[in-house]
């Protein structure tokens, strides 16, 4: 969508699949187009929709429960409240993006810059901020003592702010690059050189991919030592076989896009050389940016819902929007509504930090 573009592609004439040129960056002549891309492209739009519509319910609870209920009391509230609202930027852009997969860009050159930017500021605020709650959830666990200083609302508002700042940096070049040409269609894409290029796919596999994978690894193998140690065998287990869900899902949806990205940015490899692997690299990148896309609906999910204290927030508050659903009626027996002071129960030091994982 925004990562296969540059300057040479988006002169080239293209087609319904308009996001996705007919232009061989490889060789000298157009690749030949088939109907398989137009109907991938409507298909990809359909994604689009679908991560827009799960990513908007899943995120606005989470803030929801964050301020009516959690009243965003500590540093991991704040963080989380954080992540969704980057969530809700990324996915803000996507029904714009899914027309342009079917049709062409209406929009004029103005909102092409706006949302090439709002794009790459919401993934890059959702990684840094998946950063700061797995370096939360450490010190929370691993040194629980002088996470008692440091884990105050105050440390949370100024790293946030700070990252929010790296975040637009970061996304700079979406906003400057990003343009409307008139080709056959109108067209929304970044007008990179080679230079910038290659700047721009760098740039999304180490803050995007790098540095969150090696903070989780080394913050989660250390957790995962400490909770071997606490007693409470249930939790513990539970914990872990969490920790371990956060990483495969992690994996699962970066490091395709990000390694096709990679080969798309370096196009010199002999295997890639040909119009028949161009094809199959933008196919690929489209895919698999597509595929990425649903961790944003995921996040609410691994980050807040899985914990007992949420879950039974949200159940809370559906009963009262929902009064007549039968599923809100059904799980209110098996919820435990929250005290006065909003908390559900009282734990052991131990199990406390255990919680900062659930």
């Amino acid at each position: 969508m925004l990562t296969t573009s540059n300057s040479e592609m988006s002169k080239a004439p293209v087609t319904e699949y308009s996001t996705v040129t007919d232009y061989n960056p490889f060789g000298d002549g157009p690749c030949l187009n088939d109907e398989n891309k137009q109907n991938a492209a409507r298909f990809i739009a359909v994604l689009y929709i679908i991560v827009f519509l799960f990513g908007c319910i899943g995120n606005v609870l989470v803030l929801i429960i964050l301020i009516k209920y959690k009243k965003l009391r500590n540093m991991t509230d704040i963080y989380l409240f954080n992540l969704a609202i980057s969530d809700l930027i990324f996915v803000f852009s996507l029904p714009f993006w899914a027309y342009y997969m079917v049709y062409e860009w209406i929009f004029g050159d103005a909102l092409c810059k706006i949302l090439g930017g709002i794009y790459l500021i919401g993934f890059y605020g959702a990684s840094f901020f998946i950063i700061l709650l797995t370096l939360d959830r450490y010190l929370a666990i691993v040194h629980a003592v002088f996470s008692i200083k440091a884990r105050t609302i105050k440390s949370g508002i100024i790293t946030s702010i700070v990252l929010w700042g790296v975040a637009i940096l970061a996304a700079l070049p979406g906003f400057i690059f990003h343009k409307v040409e008139k080709q056959l269609y109108y067209t929304c894409s970044p007008q990179y050189n080679n230079i910038w290029k290659l700047f721009t796919a760098l740039e999304m596999n180490v803050l995007g991919l790098a540095i969150p994978l090696f903070v989780m690894i080394f913050c989660y193998t250390r957790i995962i030592r400490t909770l071997l140690t606490c007693r409470n065998i249930k939790k513990k287990h539970k914990a872990v076989k969490l920790i371990f869900i956060i990483l495969v899902m992690f994996l699962l949806f970066w490091i395709p896009f990000n390694v096709a990205l990679l080969l798309f940015t370096f196009p010199s490899l002999e295997a890639l050389s040909n119009c028949e692997a161009s094809n199959r690299l933008q196919k690929v990148i489209q895919w698999t940016e597509a595929i990425s896309f649903f961790h944003c609906c995921l996040n609410p999910i691994i980050y807040a819902f899985v914990g007992e204290k949420y879950r039974n927030y949200l159940f809370v508050f559906l009963q009262k929007v929902l009064p007549k659903w039968s599923f809100c009626k059904f799980m209110h027996k098996y919820v435990q509504t929250p005290d006065r002071h909003g908390s559900f129960h009282t734990q052991s030091t131990g199990e406390h930090d255990i919680s900062a994982v659930l």
